[in-house]
């Protein structure tokens, strides 16, 4: 059962459930902090270099306060998102607009912050012109077809609803130029979750291959190249880190061989990752409810698919920790499950465990990103707290648990009467 970090011991754990009724999800701010600095010294070579959070792997305004302090930036793809970041004082370049498929007053909101605009679609150029002016700078979302491979979670990007096509990019950034834009960047993403460094040095060189054919064509100068996230983490036991220094040093000498070399410099480079800043460094605690045998075994939490729905949504793994019996043979199979009406409401299927009692406390591992932020209600199930383990060692929460007050709030039972 041993091979991954848990930052507390069943102890503490048993102690915070006093005050915290389980289930929650708790952050580990210390190694979240080193990751965030590492991540950052990778890439020290290159002057402006910038990772923007995307905030909605764990959209908490303590994280990111956290990581706005470690010097990063925020990308939003929405309306909650842009006023998240202008609460916690966040304006201008500080702010990557991400979106498709984008609403008047999504780009009205990120013209009035001063936020980066990446624009997602050739049409959004007029429509952001006419719904809230052309800013100074604009990026385009480059979608590279057949270039290059995507994965299973997010797809092949001939498939994918997101970007301009290579002749597209050409079309749009002069339109631009024609319209008196100044400044440029441009950005791609056309991976999650992917633990090969190779995979991200290949989508630099087709990224600075396009920069060096536009500017050439079109005499335009770029700022930055943002190359997106998707930079995965080891779910399993088996899985690597990926190593970022063999990805940055691979995108230097790129960098080098190609905007260097054709007096395209400096170009700042970006990324907007997510699921490796916070995902390792979450975890969601449940308590045992229930054990219960037919033509299998299952050990039924507290929490729910409501609390993590990854390996519902995708089949995805998620180590399980049985708290206190860490060193004890995984010899008993159990389907892990939550309390919703459907079948797929489960953690884990035919997972070898230590054998399980009702009480037990269980962790449920890499819950930091697209956990919690992808919570439902369904089944009036409600939405868990979310907790902060300092680097101090004490705990924070730092979003409650909903109630059933939370759950009615949109309701008016007054006019329901005139039903009855």
């Amino acid at each position: 059962m041993k091979g991954k970090h848990i930052p507390f011991t069943k102890e503490q754990i048993e102690k915070i459930i006093e005050a915290h009724p389980t289930p929650f999800h708790i952050y580990d701010e210390k190694r979240m902090v080193e990751y965030a600095r590492y991540f950052i010294d990778s890439f020290s070579w290159n002057k402006g270099f910038k990772e923007y959070y995307a905030i909605k792997a764990a959209p908490n305004p303590y994280l990111m306060k956290i990581l706005w302090q470690q010097g990063f930036g925020i990308d939003c793809s929405s309306m909650a998102e842009l006023v998240l970041a202008e609460k916690l004082g966040m304006r201008g370049e500080e702010i990557m607009f991400t979106s498709n498929d984008t609403p008047a007053e999504e780009f009205q909101k990120a013209v009035e912050l001063g936020a980066i605009i990446n624009l997602d679609d050739i049409s959004h150029i007029d429509f952001l012109e006419k719904v809230a002016g052309l800013p100074e700078l604009v990026c385009f979302r480059y979608n590279p077809g057949a270039l290059k491979d995507g994965n299973m979670i997010i797809g092949n990007p001939e498939d994918s609803k997101y970007g301009f096509t290579r002749e597209q990019l050409f079309e749009g950034y002069k339109k631009l130029k024609e319209k008196g834009v100044k400044r440029f960047g441009i950005h791609t993403m056309v991976a999650s979750n992917e633990l090969d460094p190779d995979y991200f040095v290949e989508t630099a060189d087709i990224v600075f291959d396009v920069i060096m054919d536009i500017s050439k064509e079109l005499g335009i100068k770029f700022e930055f190249a943002n190359l997106g996230g998707g930079i995965g983490i080891p779910y399993r036991n088996e899985h690597k880190p990926v190593d970022l220094i063999k990805v940055s040093n691979g995108i230097k000498e790129l960098y080098e061989k190609t905007i260097v070399a054709s007096g395209l410099a400096p170009l700042k480079i970006f990324f907007e990752s997510g699921r490796a800043i916070t995902g390792p460094f979450g975890y969601l605690v449940s308590r045992v409810l229930h054990i219960k045998e037919t033509y299998k075994k299952y050990a039924g939490l507290d929490a729910s698919m409501a609390n993590l729905m990854r390996p519902a949504l995708y089949g995805a793994y998620h180590h399980i920790t049985v708290l206190g019996k860490e060193n004890e043979a995984g010899n008993n199979i159990y389907d892990v499950t939550g309390s919703l009406c459907e079948n797929n409401d489960k953690f884990a299927i035919n997972r070898l465990l230590p054998k399980i009692e009702a009480g037990d406390i269980v962790v449920i591992h890499d819950t930091g990103a697209h956990g919690h932020s992808m919570g439902f209600n369904y089944n009036g199930k409600l939405r868990s707290a979310e907790l902060l383990l300092r680097t101090n060692g004490s705990v924070i929460e730092i979003r409650r648990a909903e109630t059933l007050d939370d759950f009615f709030a949109t309701l008016d039972f007054e006019s329901a009467k005139i039903f009855r």
